[in-house]
């Protein structure tokens, strides 16, 4: 998982098709940038009730745009350790401070940062955007970010102790097989 993780980068905001992308587009995008993770994935009909629950606007023609697409990786991440009612409010303060391409460019600075530290892949922590940038927005997506890191290394190690191969290469002791 550590070569994976090395190699983990999300796409940036101005990397992300302009074209507009169609719902199982959509969804294949951003699952296949996602799955070096082994634990986040999107739906269709997840993605459809998030629109109609207005956590992203409506795609245009029944397509989605970058805005779109960015909220749904951050959805598809911190998912796993917020409600959607939290995800919710911290696109809303967000908004108040920072453009969408700013905010989603953190995020994935931050994400791969964060990644890399606890994957014992560099000894510390980045300091990700401007060192003024001391607000409880980025405070919280820091946060945030942290416990998705954690619950995916811990994911990952767990994972590794059921695999036999894998048990034997990091010095764990091998269940016995079944009779």
């Amino acid at each position: 998982m550590e070569a994976c993780i090395e190699q983990f980068r999300m796409p940036r905001y101005r990397e992300i098709p302009d074209v507009g992308l169609y719902l199982d587009q959509t969804v294949k995008y951003v699952n296949r940038y996602l799955a070096p993770l082994g634990c986040m994935e999107i739906t269709s009909s997840m993605v459809s009730n998030y629109v109609k629950k207005g956590y992203i606007s409506n795609p245009v023609h029944k397509q989605y745009a970058a805005d779109q697409i960015a909220y749904l990786f951050f959805i598809s991440v911190a998912k796993s350790v917020l409600s959607m009612d939290n995800i919710a409010r911290l696109f809303d303060m967000q908004k108040k401070m920072y453009t969408a391409e700013i905010a989603y460019d953190f995020f994935c600075a931050e994400l791969e940062n964060m990644l890399q530290y606890t994957f014992g892949l560099k000894d510390r922590i980045d300091e990700v955007g401007t060192p003024e940038d001391k607000s409880e927005t980025k405070t919280m997506l820091r946060s945030t970010i942290i416990a998705v890191t954690h619950i995916i290394y811990l994911s990952n190690r767990f994972a590794c102790m059921q695999s036999p191969e894998e048990n034997g290469a990091a010095g764990h002791i091998a269940p016995p097989a079944a009779p």
